[in-house]
């Protein structure tokens, strides 16, 4: 009420003004106070906000409240002293951990996925503790019409498109901040504004283009964050020239070059981060970076960095994580890291890539570590009083590698040397059953030894589990024989490290011993070895048979009424009684009735229909003058239960991504089922396929295509709770609009998992020739079933071939798509398999590479698999440089 009668009493002394001074200062406030209200009025209605985060943005006429009404107290926004819009911060959030209340703990609720990109932003903020909820569409350039306003931070929720210009020109902004949405295109090669911007914070997005000359004149940054877009070219010498520049992260993009030598000038006293990781950098580690005395992290792995460690690294008294894995490095580790008293972590080498870890059949893990060292590592390094965590398995390192147990071992956590050439003690020291789930969502994650304190002991507990879920110590030693536990550490197993984690007979036979000790006596054993007190076989027979009759019994009866509650009706027809309800999700600005559904499809005739599947036909409908959706029909007897239906697609019609159709509504009753998606006129990728020859497409589309395709699926796999498997995946399923991009349809019909699900057993559901074996033979479905669906749509997409190709019949039944290729590729003959047009568009190398991928995708054992966020990864890194060419 207070907040009501400070806005009345400015408006009343701003209307004063503009009646005593006229056309003065009084009028032009007056109004500005009224249009920014306006403005924001204007930006709600723009924004898809499902949660209703912006409920309180209301007009006058809208609120029965009048202090509602007042915009400088809504959610989000704050005001100067002159009541003008000065920040607009709506920080986006997934839902957090629930409490013993039944609540959502905000604080926990996780910004993205950290699985993901697991080093991602150290010393910046790891989680969300906004409002439950994500707005989303484009962003509306009118935010720019508020020309006071100095913070606008967006982030982590789901704007997609271009950031407007508009945005560009704002002279008060200091800090942009719109980390973790879906913004596409490429920056600005001109800004006429931000003179003032401290912070440029735009990390997780699918921003491609080059680092524009633009941005040098951003002299005031403290913190730019570009990392984990799709960026290519050189990093700019100017970069390294901004004096306050505190954190700089450019990691997970495709830039190239040399790292510039400005990076070690007089400018960067400040620095603090530097995050130049998972691009395709090469050249040396400059000398200079060690001018930098203020760096607290400084990660270059994944890289094809070559040369040697520079001594002057020594001279970053502050440094608290150096990882330079995965690169091109040689020569010996240079003694003076030792003067980096607070190194906590050191990583000259790890075979786990933090982007992509393939297990292959007998357990091994694909790496492409090629680091290559020289000597030992120093004992001034080994002996560092704060080293936690040391990481360097099979670096060439030689002799014996020593650790001062007195100052290093009471702090260490984690060593791993192993694969060497020494002959001193390797071990790992972690308290696996300390690291619950909870550690993935905790904001500590942001500091760089807790991010890779999970991150290594995490791979090392899962590639143990057997033998640590009793366990406080996991240690590794390379020669049993030579085995010192740490004071007060518990002995688990002991791993030779020159087979790999191999466990000893005795570890086995002592774990087994201690849960053995720890277990409920087993039935009969109070009784004594005679044969008085046991059952006879004719006995056991009598109790067999007796206890399978009654449970034959008991789940005919269970049956009997399942069926009844849930089996539909059997109905040809739509029941004039029945509810005609249509749940909406998205609103579309017309409203979808039951009626004007079947009217626009005309009773869902045959000449509407626009697509069949195996779970019912999809039809065109022209709701309005216009506005067209796609209908699609389900055969009802598909789905035993309505209220299971109604429950997942609920579910599902929260779900939002830019390569995912969107469910706008559904429809389920005992005789009717229809799900409503967006309308795409550019059709489906198997017309696509069936008629490319009649085009010029490249190898760029295509590409584009298969990773659209990719982000959709890995994004219902690792980003939904609970997880979604799509069960359909297949050319008629996958739209496409007139710019090639590829969204995934029919999601709606999906599987869900929750968390601690590794499967679910179903129905088989899909397409024969897209059908991963183990699904149409066992009826157990997992992501990995999506995986090899995609496979085959990927060998259809580069091949002139189908899943089930006429040409296969001369090979005999069961021979396919897939056993096509996978013979070819055995045979030497990959070039066989790919189109000529795309074998002539594409780098040779790279169309290669793709087809190992879809291979992979379709192998026969699930562990060999990859994931898709591993196909993602993949496919990024053979992304076509050149200009699209197509028509």
């Amino acid at each position: 009420m207070h907040r009501l009668l400070i806005f009345v009493l400015v408006e009343l002394l701003l209307l004063l003004g503009f009646l005593g001074f006229g056309v003065g200062e009084g009028k032009v406030e007056a109004l500005s106070l009224l249009e920014e209200r306006e403005i924001l009025l204007k930006f709600k209605s723009s924004v898809f906000d499902p949660t209703g985060i912006l409920d309180s943005w209301v007009s006058v006429n809208d609120s029965s409240d009048d202090s509602s009404s007042y915009h400088c107290s809504w959610y989000g926004v704050a005001c100067d002293s002159q009541f003008r819009v000065s920040s607009l911060e709506i920080v986006g959030g997934s839902k957090g951990e629930e409490t013993s209340s039944g609540n959502f703990d905000l604080g926990k609720a996780v910004c993205f996925n950290v699985s993901e990109f697991p080093f991602y932003g150290l010393g910046i903020r790891r989680n969300c503790d906004a409002k439950i909820g994500k707005l989303g569409g484009n962003l509306s350039p009118v935010i720019a019409k508020l020309s006071k306003l100095r913070v606008l931070s967006l982030a982590f929720n789901q704007f997609r498109g271009g950031i407007p210009r508009e945005i560009w020109g704002l002279d008060s902004l200091e800090v942009l901040d719109l980390e973790g949405n879906w913004f596409s295109g490429k920056l600005p090669v001109s800004i006429k504004g931000l003179s003032r911007l401290r912070v440029l914070n735009l990390g997780l997005n699918r921003i491609s283009g080059q680092i524009p000359n633009a941005f040098s004149g951003l002299v005031r940054l403290e913190l730019l964050n570009l990392a984990a877009n799709e960026l290519e070219g050189l990093i700019p010498a100017f970069v390294g020239r901004f004096p306050r520049l505190w954190g700089l992260y450019l990691s997970s993009n495709q830039l190239k070059g040399e790292i510039p030598d400005d990076f070690g000038g007089s400018d960067c006293q400040n620095l603090k981060y530097l995050d130049l990781s998972s691009n395709a950098l090469n050249g040396k580690i400059p000398v200079c970076l060690g001018n930098c005395r203020e760096l607290r992290v400084l990660l270059l792995f994944s890289n094809m960095l070559q040369g040697v460690i520079p001594r002057e690294l020594g001279h970053l008294r502050k440094l608290h994580v150096l990882d330079v894995s995965r690169n091109s490095l040689i020569g010996g580790i240079p003694a003076e890291l030792g003067n980096c008293r607070d190194l906590s972590v050191l990583v000259l080498s790890n075979l786990d890539d933090p982007f992509m870890v393939y297990e292959a059949p007998n357990g091994a893990i694909s790496h492409s570590e090629n680091n290559l060292f020289q000597g030992l590592v120093p004992m001034e390094i080994t002996t560092l009083p704060k080293l936690r965590l040391l990481s360097a398995p099979k670096a060439g390192f030689e002799g014996e590698i020593l650790l001062n147990r007195d100052s290093c071992c009471k702090s260490i956590v984690y060593v791993d040397v192993s694969l060497n050439n020494g002959d001193g003690p390797q071990y790992t020291v972690g308290a696996c059953h300390s690291l619950p789930s909870r550690i993935l969502n905790s904001h500590q994650l942001n500091k760089g030894y807790i991010a890779y304190h999970s991150f290594f002991i995490r791979k090392v507990c899962s590639r143990t589990s057997s033998f640590v879920s009793e366990s406080k110590f996991l240690v590794r030693i390379r020669d049993n024989s030579k085995l010192r536990r740490p004071e007060n550490a518990r002995l688990l197993s002991e791993l030779n490290s020159s087979s790999d984690e191999t466990v000893s007979s005795t570890s086995v036979q002592s774990n087994a011993e201690d849960l053995q000790a720890g277990a409920d006596p087993t039935p009969g054993s109070g009784y004594g070895n005679g044969n008085s007190n046991k059952f006879n076989s004719i006995e056991i027979a009598s109790i067999a048979s007796a206890s399978v009759i009654v449970l034959v019994l008991l789940a005919l009866v269970v049956l009997f009424i399942y069926t009844r509650k849930c089996a539909p009706r059997d109905s040809s027809r739509i029941q004039v009684y029945e509810r005609r309800e249509i749940r909406v999700f998205t609103d579309i600005g017309v409203p979808l009735t039951f009626q004007n559904i079947v009217k626009a499809t005309d009773c869902f005739s045959a000449g509407n229909c626009i697509g069949c599947g195996g779970f019912g036909a999809t039809y065109k409908a022209e709701v309005s003058p216009g506005v067209i959706v796609a209908v699609k029909r389900l055969s009802v007897g598909r789905f035993h239960c309505i209220q299971q239906f109604d429950a997942e697609v609920k579910t599902l019609g929260r779900i939002r991504h830019p390569n995912l159709v969107t469910l706008i509504g559904y429809h389920a009753s005992e005789t009717e089922m229809f799900l409503i998606y967006n309308y795409l006129p550019g059709g489906n990728l198997e017309k696509f396929i069936q008629e490319r020859s009649t085009k010029s497409i490249k190898w760029r589309a295509l590409h584009k295509i298969a990773l659209n395709v990719a982000h959709a699926i890995a994004y219902l796999h690792d980003e939904c709770n609970p997880r979604v498997i799509h069960r359909d995946v297949k050319p008629s399923n996958i739209l496409l609009d007139d710019n090639y991009t590829a969204y995934l349809s029919d999601f709606g019909l999906s599987r869900l998992l929750e968390n601690s699900e590794t499967h679910a057993t179903t129905g088989v559901a899909g397409t024969f020739g897209y059908l991963a074996p183990e699904y149409a033979m066992t009826c157990r479905v997992s992501e990995k079933a999506d995986v090899y669906s995609y496979g085959v749509v990927l060998l259809e997409l580069i091949s002139d071939k189908k899943a089930l190709d006429p040409s296969f019949s001369s090979h005999g039944n069961g021979f396919n798509i897939v056993s096509w290729a996978h013979m070819l590729l055995r045979q030497g003959r990959a070039k066989e398999v790919f189109t000529e047009e795309i074998w002539e568009s594409g780098p040779h190398d790279d169309l290669v590479e793709v087809l190992h991928l879809a291979v992979k995708c379709t192998v026969d054992t699930l562990s060999i698999r990859p994931t898709m966020k591993q196909v993602v990864h993949l496919l990024k890194q053979v992304r076509p440089v050149s200009k699209p060419n197509v028509s």
